[in-house]
């Protein structure tokens, strides 16, 4: 399910993360899942798997109900039905990749030796060895 990456992706990925910086937590609207899946869209210019929920949930209860809904008992089960095959390594990810960490970010985007995602509070950072899969993009 790998997408070609388009031209000036490493721009793109960049400008991401900042315009993600810049905006706040929403459940359902700029939340972990949406996030990530909206950054694989952009550098791939594939299409938009958050469509599936986006604007579906305001807490985070109502995301567990939706992914649910969409058949996915965990974040886990939802990358793979999403994305394939993780990486046989979270170490083999790349920059752009999705990661799926181990803490309370959930899915997050490769940036090289770490990951960022959104959390309640906002853009978070986690080292890359803090999450359990990856995914190439």
């Amino acid at each position: 399910m790998m997408h070609p990456r388009i031209e000036h992706w490493e721009h793109l990925l960049a400008a991401a993360i900042d315009a993600a910086r810049a905006k706040p937590f929403v459940w359902g609207v700029h939340d972990c899942p949406t996030f990530a899946f909206e950054t694989r869209m952009i550098l791939t210019g594939g299409e938009d798997i958050a469509a599936l929920w986006r604007g579906r949930y305001t807490t985070a209860l109502g995301g567990e109900r939706v992914m649910r809904r969409l058949g996915w008992s965990s974040l886990e089960e939802m990358g793979y039905a999403l994305l394939g095959e993780p990486r046989p390594s979270v170490l083999l990810a790349q920059r752009g990749d999705i990661v799926l960490a181990n803490t309370g970010l959930g899915f997050g985007v490769c940036s090289g030796a770490q990951a960022v995602g959104m959390a309640p509070e906002g853009l978070v950072t986690v080292p890359l060895t803090s999450c359990r899969l990856s995914w190439p993009i």
